[in-house]
């Protein structure tokens, strides 16, 4: 009888071993299984799901930045146009808008000088071209002008704001034939009457033969207004 029960237990025993092996065998398998296919460990819908997810965010993002962009730009008026359309707009200054006057530029020698047109009017005004000088009775025509100086957009003045011309006299030579100058006119292009200005100082020495004016401009600048 105690045999039996010996061998019952050891019979026991044995099956236990066994199945314990059985199912640790059947664990490796699937382990091996999960190994050789990265797939089924790999959570790739759900990674898919989120970078679908991010492009479409970044998508509308994109999207919200052009259309805002696109709208701005559209209700927003350039500076070149609000320039072009101030210009358009404003009527030529006439000498009645703008008090001239002279200054000396360096010297001695006094070879420049700078012509100012202050807008004294109460509204905006256009300077139109360059202006148009007389020195001497003796020689009626207009003062040249130097192409270079010309500026690349219309020369509008609010109330109160100046406009710049740089008008050459002569070479400051010693030996040149010179004529002096107390007053003169100026003519504003398309702006009516002539002003009669006043020279600076004692007066101009001036060489019809190398006089030259520059155009109206903000400021002078150099390169445009050296000559």
């Amino acid at each position: 009888m105690s045999t039996f029960r010996q061998r019952t237990t050891l019979l026991a025993a044995a099956s236990t071993a066994v199945l314990a092996l059985a199912l640790t065998a059947c664990g490796g398998d699937a382990a091996g299984a999960r190994a050789a296919d990265p797939a089924a460990n790999d959570p790739a819908p759900a990674a898919a799901s989120g970078r679908t997810a991010k492009q479409a965010d970044a998508t509308k993002q994109a999207d919200a930045a052009r259309n805002t962009g696109g709208s701005h730009h559209t209700g927003a008026t350039s500076p070149g146009t609000a320039k072009t359309s101030r210009s358009a707009s404003a009527p030529v200054c006439t000498t009645t808008d703008v008090a001239v006057s002279a200054a000396y530029l360096n010297g001695p020698p006094y070879t420049h000088l700078v012509l100012t047109a202050k807008n004294t009017s109460g509204h905006n005004c256009r300077l139109t071209g360059y202006p148009e000088i007389q020195f001497l009775e003796s020689h009626r025509e207009n003062v040249p002008p130097v192409a270079k100086s010309k500026p690349a957009t219309p020369v509008v003045l609010t109330p109160g704001a100046p406009a710049y011309a740089l008008v050459r006299l002569s070479n400051g030579g010693v030996d040149e034939d010179t004529e002096p100058v107390t007053a003169f006119s100026v003519t504003l292009q398309g702006g009516g009457r002539p002003a009669t200005v006043q020279a600076p100082g004692a007066g101009l020495a001036v060489d019809p033969a190398k006089w030259a004016t520059g155009y109206w401009t903000y400021e002078l600048r150099n390169g445009a207004d050296d000559f």
